[in-house]
């Protein structure tokens, strides 16, 4: 079994620049209903993670100015050591103990570049299927 078959590529995942704005992240995290985003560089490396709780301590740092919140970046507010990345050769039983902590798991390639994610939800639908078999046909 391969990481690669739960892989979300990059090009269908939501994520924001760490040079985004604040308002930028929020209205993105507002608009697909999100609890957390993954954040990658201007080199396309993976940055972090940006959660509800960063933008909550922004916004009570700073208040409710939106124009003030047109200036500060996603860089300046999140904590890097939140929600780390693996490897896409990262073992299974890694990034299945990942996953039972994380909505999502961010993955890069051999060169650190962000490559997409895996959530818990394709984790656990694949574990349902492999593990209980369909009901039999109800007997008539």
């Amino acid at each position: 079994m391969n990481i690669i078959q739960f892989l979300i590529p990059k090009s269908a995942t939501v994520y924001l620049t760490e040079d985004s704005t604040v308002r930028n992240g929020l209205e993105k995290m507002a608009f697909h209903g999100y609890r957390a985003i993954p954040v990658i560089t201007s080199r396309g490396k993976y940055a972090g993670t940006v959660t509800e709780g960063d933008f909550l301590r922004c916004v009570i740092g700073h208040g409710a100015d939106l124009r003030e919140l047109e200036q500060i970046k996603i860089k300046d507010i999140i904590d890097r050591e939140f929600n780390p990345e693996q490897r896409i050769d990262v073992p299974m039983r890694d990034l299945f103990a990942r996953v039972t902590e994380q909505n999502f798991v961010p993955v890069v390639d051999d060169r650190g570049s962000f490559i997409g994610i895996v959530t818990r939800r394709k984790v656990m639908r694949h574990l349902c299927a492999v593990c209980f078999e369909p009901d039999p046909e109800p007997a008539k």
